[in-house]
């Protein structure tokens, strides 16, 4: 994978506005809009420490609600089968995945390709949490072919734009506020000392108010017969 393709992404993910322009020239205006919001919530991008060891990825995006592990693949073709390294790629990004409890993504970019070049897929891992269970649901898993073997189909992916617009929106960032407020305000009620019971509620059953309203002239006369 040339590293010039691995500098363009992450000058994007890191919100590096003269990186965000030059990806987005060829773009629809709705793309570049979308992409523009990482300029606000930006991650911090490194290249992964033994980049090209397995299971690491090429690049970690890190903020302070979401930490992905990406792998970075360029083609000319639209698909790419995993054999051999890769496949052994993907299979350490699994297992580090589950092992880390993160979602690990490959980012797929097609040479040659005006626009939104590219596209996004997550690994599939079964002990994600929070916010990543949550994203779970909208960034596509690697696609199957007919033998049931994963691979890379370009047109399957998350286009990029779409990605930052879903994990970098304003609206995102309220969504896991009230979700923050709302695990508070749960753990609060779960502490918090039961209200004195009332007099009502003490009553015993003898002392229970009755049903209906007392016949008193009935009771008299069923005391004396």
């Amino acid at each position: 994978m040339s590293s010039q393709y691995e500098r363009e992404l992450r000058q994007v993910l890191a919100g590096v506005p003269k990186g965000v322009e030059a990806i987005i020239r060829s773009c629809e205006p709705i793309a570049k809009e979308r992409m523009r919001q990482v300029l606000n919530r930006p991650f911090l991008v490194v290249r992964a420490a033994g980049s090209g060891m397995e299971g690491t990825g090429d690049l970690l995006a890190l903020r302070g609600d979401l930490c992905f592990p990406i792998e970075v693949k360029s083609t000319k073709a639209d698909k790419l089968y995993l054999s051999g390294r890769t496949k052994d790629q993907y299979d350490a990004m699994v297992n580090e995945g589950e092992r880390c409890k993160l979602m690990p993504l490959y980012a797929h970019r097609r040479k040659g390709v005006r626009g939104d070049s590219w596209r996004i897929f997550r690994v599939q891992t079964s002990n994600l949490s929070g916010r990543l269970r949550m994203l779970e649901k909208s960034i596509p898993p690697f696609p199957l072919n007919r033998n049931g073997s994963h691979y890379l189909n370009w047109e399957d992916g998350m286009p990029l734009n779409e990605f930052i617009s879903l994990v970098c929106s304003t609206a995102g960032a309220e969504v896991d506020a009230l979700h923050n407020l709302e695990v508070r305000a749960m753990q609060a009620n779960a502490f918090k000392p039961p209200l004195p019971s009332t007099g009502l509620e003490e009553l015993k059953p003898s002392q229970s108010m009755p049903s209906k309203p007392l016949d008193v002239l009935a009771e008299l006369q069923r005391r004396r017969s």
